[in-house]
């Protein structure tokens, strides 16, 4: 057979692969850094990337059906453990792959922080055998979590490159994806169990969409990063003035003022973002803007707020949320008392 040709070299790979497997890890990093500079550039070669990384997923959820191919076609047995070892690698260019979009896109003041952090945790976990061997691959539903997770963060980043789907659509796809097959993983774990544990099952993964649906502000939106902010009271041929930290009562209401954002997304994506106003933690306005992928800069969008309480002065945010609610950035500025004007002697 024409494949059996290609036995030595599969013995070769599979034997330098066992023998260096921080290569892939490193691999995984570097891979990761290139697509996130080429799609900060707007390259459409970072698709091809998100492509075998999605392929190698594939893999992963059809082992059974990969390891009885490799069996017919090259007569090689592969044992559990170098399925394990194949797996840990997967785990490590996913995880390496997608955590330098999210360390550029969370807002660390919040609590996307908490989930960037869990798949940094994440990635040292499939780098350090003892752990990955002894403590997570035993435990299968402590596993089969872990392998949620990963898959999860991975079509969060690798969708809006490859279909130019929206953050909202992504985060749909990602999350029914992954809960989707958390079900069916855990159905095989339960599988011959009473049926009272199958209802249960049906509830768990519900419960886990509505959680994964709710949480989604901690969620960093992975391909969409703000490149520069600005509040200021003017704005001159697209471009703001001085930015502002605080301001008065009375410069508020006779200027207005302009919160301005220049938002870095894929080429051809095109997405709906919101300016939300808050003042003193209470959302006053939510304007929408459409913006458009693939500006080396940024996509310019701003508002011109001019409409504010009778009393603005506090504490005022202007958060920059995408359609399914996840921050894509915070603006924050202080509006001071007027200054009263002197008494006449």
């Amino acid at each position: 057979m024409l494949l059996s040709k290609f036995k030595p070299q599969v013995l070769k790979l599979i034997e330098l692969l066992q023998r260096h497997p921080r290569l892939v890890a490193l691999y995984g990093f570097v891979s990761g850094m290139a697509s996130f500079l080429l799609v900060e550039r707007g390259a459409r070669v970072a698709r091809v990337i998100a492509i075998l990384l999605l392929v190698s997923w594939i893999w992963l959820m059809l082992e059974n059906l990969f390891r009885r191919g490799v069996e017919r076609l090259f007569g090689v047995e592969l044992p559990p453990p170098l399925m394990r070892f194949l797996t840990q690698l997967i785990h490590q260019e996913s995880l390496f792959f997608v955590l330098p979009f999210f360390a550029i896109t969370t807002s660390w003041n919040s609590g996307q922080a908490l989930f960037t952090g869990l798949l940094g945790v994440a990635a040292l976990c499939s780098i350090t055998d003892p752990i990955y061997n002894r403590h997570l691959a035993p435990r299968r539903w402590l596993f089969l979590a872990y392998h949620t997770l990963t898959l999860f963060a991975v079509l969060l980043a690798a969708l809006p490159l490859i279909l130019q789907l929206t953050t909202a659509q992504s985060y749909r796809w990602a999350l029914g994806t992954a809960v989707a097959l958390s079900f069916v993983s855990l159905s095989g774990v339960l599988r011959g169990q009473r049926w009272w544990r199958s209802l249960g099952l049906v509830g768990l993964t519900l419960a886990l969409g509505g959680l994964g649906w709710v949480t989604r502000v901690w969620v960093p939106p992975a391909t969409l990063w703000l490149t520069e902010v600005a509040v200021s009271p003017q704005l001159n041929n697209r471009t703001p003035g001085d930015g502002v930290d605080s301001l008065s009562a009375n410069e508020l209401r006779t200027k207005g003022l302009y919160a301005y954002t220049a938002i870095n997304a894929p080429r051809g994506l095109n997405e709906r973002i919101y300016h939300v106003w808050r003042f003193n933690g209470r959302e006053v306005d939510r304007i929408a803007l459409d913006i458009h992928g693939g500006r080396e800069a940024g996509y310019r969008a701003w508002t011109h707020k001019r409409n504010f309480p009778s009393n603005p002065v506090g504490r005022w945010q202007v958060q920059v949320l995408t359609e399914a609610g996840q921050m894509i950035g915070t603006l924050r500025f202080t509006v001071t008392p007027s200054e009263l004007p002197p008494k006449p002697r």
